[in-house]
């Protein structure tokens, strides 16, 4: 039973909107699903510029030994997972701005900020003799896309009703996700030709194999800024803000008391950290292990397979239910991760260079359908908890599901805060288990006791029969 509403009092009268009320179905059908639909449309290609952005290092970073940059291995791991440490880091403040702000300008505003690091990338690598500071201070810059997927998902989960949340946020965060892939895609590409002419400033040379050729890095960074405003003045002008979902940080701040708050960021980090630390290490990964592979060649392929099955995962969630399919999802991480060892280099074999990059596909695969499952699972656990507490009065139930949306909301985006360390933590534990050992393995064997934790949590919590919150 739901309250009665006007039906024209949610129809759009500028970019906010008063009453919105997807739990309706008649408000859904006749007005809502539209509103949420173009709203989604323009979200999805600003989140996958800043995922672009984002994970931009992870291409160039590879490349500037190439052109003449002496920076270390220690060294470039670092600036590869520098912005998954700033982006993590800013996601937690991102997490509450769109209540505070409202969605339409804080998508704006958010991805207009993404041209900063952009361009300085494109000024930058135009010289080896660019100090390594100013460096890090780019790459941190870069954090600023991944800070925009906090706001993005608190954003688009306020559009749509309980039972299609996740696919559109597997929709929004799937496509999203695929910028890492089209930037390790593109970037290969575009670095090849003089694309701004005069305007994007001289090579440089790289020397392969006795063989000299011009290469314009500068274009990794040059080339995103007119997408990056084009897409600023969409959201700014398409978008909506909602009215019900204006909040103070300390409204939102009841989240940090939810146990389940703190239960799916452990959870998150095993799925999305799991994807983004991969997707960031991964470039860097082939090319020490395997230094005859093009890294450049394969390394999009792990990125383009998950950011695509994560909305399959929203999807498996929204029929078989988001706890199941997360559990077999870290199950089937666990089996990978030992398959990715048994095929790299020792010191008895030069490892088996398909059977890495097969694995590693399907932890890519596993890590984007865990991404859909366990979004799924937030705004499922808040809204079932708080209509549970709100008993059967039409009234407080109605009220329940806005708080739980809220709720949901914030919860969304500090997971994915907190998520986003592993952007950091896996490429930077690569590096410190080949110092430490020599070896990738002792890294990745820690993975696999951290995926075994998460099955214990996900059962428990979850998918068991008397779970106490069953998602």
């Amino acid at each position: 039973m739901s309250v009665s509403h006007p039906i024209g009092a949610g129809s759009r009268t500028g970019p906010v909107l008063v009453d919105w009320r997807p739990e309706d179905k008649g408000f859904w059908s006749s007005i809502g699903k539209p509103i949420a639909k173009r709203n989604l449309w323009i979200s999805i290609p600003a989140l996958l510029l800043s995922f672009v952005v984002w994970m931009v290092w992870s291409v160039v970073v590879v490349n500037l030994p190439r052109v003449g940059f002496t920076y270390s291995t220690n060294e470039l791991f670092l600036l590869a997972s520098l912005p998954g440490l700033s982006g993590a880091t800013l996601r937690i403040f991102y997490s509450f701005m769109v209540p505070i702000f409202g969605g339409r300008r804080w998508t704006a505003i958010s991805t207009f900020s993404l041209a900063i690091p952009a361009l300085g990338i494109g000024f930058a690598t135009q010289t080896p003799d660019t100090p390594y500071w100013i460096m890090v201070v780019l790459a941190i810059l870069c954090g600023f896309g991944g800070g925009n997927f906090a706001s993005s998902m608190a954003n688009i989960n306020y559009f749509f009703p309980k039972d299609e949340k996740g696919t559109a946020l597997g929709l929004n965060a799937g496509l999203g996700n695929l910028g890492v892939s089209v930037v390790q895609f593109v970037v290969p590409l575009v670095i090849t030709a003089g694309v701004f002419g005069a305007l994007g400033g001289e090579p440089l040379t790289m020397t392969k194999d006795g063989t000299s050729q011009p290469i314009w890095l500068q274009n990794a960074g040059f080339i995103w800024v007119p997408f990056i405003l084009l897409t600023a003045v969409a959201a700014w002008f398409g978008m909506n803000d909602i009215a019900d979902a204006k909040a103070s940080f300390r409204e939102q701040a009841i989240i940090f008391k939810r146990k389940h708050n703190w239960l799916m960021c452990w959870l998150y980090v095993g799925t999305f950290g799991s994807f983004i630390g991969f997707s960031a290490g991964f470039p860097m990964l082939i090319s020490n292990q395997f230094p005859d592979a093009n890294a450049m060649q394969y390394a999009f392929l792990g990125p383009l397979v998950g950011a695509l099955l994560r909305p399959v995962g929203g999807w498996l969630s929204d029929k078989l239910g988001g706890a199941k399919v997360t559990l077999w999802t870290f199950a089937g991480m666990s089996l990978a991760v030992f398959g990715v060892i048994s095929f790299l280099p020792s010191a008895d074999s030069a490892g088996n260079f398909w059977g890495f990059l097969a694995m590693f596909m399907v932890l890519f695969a596993l890590s984007g359908i865990g991404n859909g499952s366990t979004f799924r699972m937030i705004p499922v656990i808040f809204m079932t908890q708080h209509q549970r507490e709100a008993g059967d009065d039409p009234q407080a139930r109605e009220q329940a599901s806005k708080q739980a949306a809220k709720e949901a909301g914030a919860v969304l985006g500090f997971t994915s805060a907190i998520g986003g360390y592993g952007g950091f933590f896996i490429p930077k534990s690569y590096g410190t288990s080949i110092a430490l050992t020599g070896s990738v393995e002792g890294a990745l064997l820690t993975f696999v006791a951290f995926y075994v934790t998460c099955i214990v949590m996900t059962w428990w919590y979850y998918a068991r029969k008397s779970a106490e919150a069953p998602c």
